[in-house]
């Protein structure tokens, strides 16, 4: 299994647009791609910063939403939020439960 992780600041006062828009937009988009196996969204409201990992079956499923045009979709849709650019990571998942 492999996650993209995705950090971020969002702009003072958007926090809860921003997670409206995951929640009701970005999930949904996400559970339609082929390979995915689940997302979470860790919000810290004390320093407006957000971390985004989703889970994919493989690699290539991963990857296949980044030159398919998805992922920048994605941010589009929360980008009226963000207080800088987000930084992307991927990873390998090692212990999953």
């Amino acid at each position: 299994m492999h996650a993209r992780v995705m950090t971020g600041l969002i702009q003072p006062g958007k926090m809860d647009e921003m997670i409206s828009i995951y929640r009701d937009s970005i999930v949904p988009a996400a559970q339609e791609q082929k390979g995915f196996k689940g997302i979470i969204l860790l919000t810290d409201s004390h320093t407006n910063k957000i971390i985004s990992i989703s889970l994919w079956e493989t690699e290539a499923y991963m990857k296949a939403g980044e030159t398919s045009g998805y992922l920048q979709q994605q941010i589009g849709r929360v980008a009226p939020t963000l207080a800088t650019p987000s930084v992307r990571e991927a990873y390998e998942v090692s212990v999953h439960v």
